[in-house]
């Protein structure tokens, strides 16, 4: 019979980190799983569904440049910051502000997960983008909408598109 020392195994990595780093590799996997790069008429039906053509004064020519010069029309896109924030999903929005993640305790003013935003029907991310609209600057909110989109002529973004 073999004796048994008092001492416990040491373990490499706690049991609560590996089920934390299982969990984010798994949802990394499924949101791939599921990412969609919309066309630009594709996507200008899913926003003039949700209902987006005139929202706080924008043409759904102004939603599609935003969604282009953000993620080049990815639901799946992710960007990280060098403060560690994350920029998610079709219309990028930073996790700092206005949605959770499990690694930072964030303002999530949206109230929903960063990872609700990499869904391919967009409605977590439509819903969050015209909360963000509603802000006083409004999709200026944007860097890449005032640098690419603001003032200019938007037409050709719907040409086409059965307006």
């Amino acid at each position: 019979m073999e004796a048994r020392s008092g001492v416990p195994k040491r373990q490499l990595c706690p049991p609560g980190v590996m089920l934390l780093a299982f969990a984010s590799l798994l949802s990394c996997l499924l949101a791939s799983g599921q990412a969609k790069v919309y066309s630009r008429c594709e996507l200008f039906r899913v926003l003039q569904d949700f209902g987006l053509e005139g929202y706080r004064g924008y043409s759904l020519a102004d939603w599609l440049c935003l969604a282009y010069f953000t993620s080049g029309f990815d639901s799946a896109a992710v960007d990280h910051e060098a403060d560690g924030s994350t920029n998610n999903g079709i219309f990028q929005i930073n996790s700092r502000k206005w949605c959770k993640t499990l690694q930072e305790n964030t303002a999530d003013q949206c109230r929903i997960y960063c990872a609700d935003l990499l869904n391919p029907n967009l409605k977590s991310a439509v819903l969050c983008a015209m909360k963000i609209s509603q802000q006083p600057q409004g999709l200026r909110s944007w860097d890449a909408w005032k640098r690419h989109c603001m003032g200019k002529d938007l037409s050709d973004w719907v040409d086409g598109c059965d307006v």
